[in-house]
């Protein structure tokens, strides 16, 4: 993930363009028929992104789902740097588009009832279904769960290490923590690159104060063993939370022992 996903989303509720973010490793079909089925205008995407260093191409993907579909413009980031294939009178540089943007945004002004953003069912039982989240509930649910189960405070540094593309991700990486007033963190790539410290070389390096996770992670943390974290300074950490799935004994025990310290509470979402 990069800034601009979060800019993009917070940009989109300040107008209120109802958004649908689609998780960046979807296939050009996934992409289409989600566009499609939303009715969308514009895409915003980038060049591409880089995954264990290496970097991939997202604009041939992007390029490929728009066919078809509704969509008349197509906002390309530069995140790689290069020259990517624009098709003239559709796409647009998003660089460009900033340096003659406006410091001057008055947010619009929302009915509680009015769709906030459409986020879609993975597919894996069906056609993916596009569930309708509305400005006023998502927001009071967002902010306060966040508020009280992860006891947020200001100066905070709040991690949630999942992915926009998911609900988890909209809800804990962007829009809760940033109403609470924290700040939130994202990274790029994977957390076995450039090694299985990365996870820990965040935490200390930001000094993470939430740390909110998926069991899945944590087995795989528990798998790679106990020294990397024993390498970095993990004692910022305040409380910890798991989300996504249930999560064992084993992993719950190595999770509170080895990067609680044996004292920070466990939210089990």
């Amino acid at each position: 993930m990069i800034p601009e996903v979060i800019i993009a989303m917070q940009a989109c509720a300040r107008i209120g363009a109802p958004h649908s973010v689609v998780f960046s490793a979807f296939s050009p079909d996934s992409l289409r028929d989600r566009m499609t089925d939303a009715g969308a205008k514009v895409l915003i995407t980038a060049d591409g992104y880089y995954r264990r260093g290496k970097p991939i191409n997202l604009k041939k993907n992007a390029d490929a789902g728009v066919v078809g579909t509704p969509v008349e413009k197509v906002v390309v980031v530069r995140r790689l740097g290069g020259d990517a294939p624009m098709n003239q009178g559709r796409d647009l540089w998003y660089h460009e588009l900033m340096e003659n943007a406006s410091n001057d945004c008055p947010a619009e002004e929302m009915d509680s009832e009015d769709l906030a953003f459409l986020l879609y069912t993975s597919g894996t039982t069906g056609k993916p279904k596009g569930i309708m989240h509305t400005t006023g509930g998502y927001a009071v649910q967002s902010y306060l769960t966040a508020k009280w189960n992860f006891d947020l405070h200001q100066g905070d540094v709040y991690w949630c290490t999942a992915d926009v593309g998911w609900i988890t991700g909209h809800t804990y990486i962007n829009y809760a923590p940033l109403m609470n007033g924290v700040t939130t963190v994202i990274y790029e790539g994977s957390p076995d690159a450039p090694d299985y410290g990365r996870t820990w070389a965040i935490i200390e390096k930001h000094k993470i104060t939430q740390l909110y996770t998926a069991p899945t992670a944590i087995r795989m943390f528990l798998k790679w063993g106990s020294e990397w974290p024993e390498k970095y300074d993990l004692s910022s950490l305040r409380l910890l939370g798991t989300v996504g799935e249930p999560i064992d004994v084993d992993a719950w025990m190595w999770y509170f022992d080895k990067i609680g310290g044996g004292c920070c509470p466990i939210i089990d979402t």
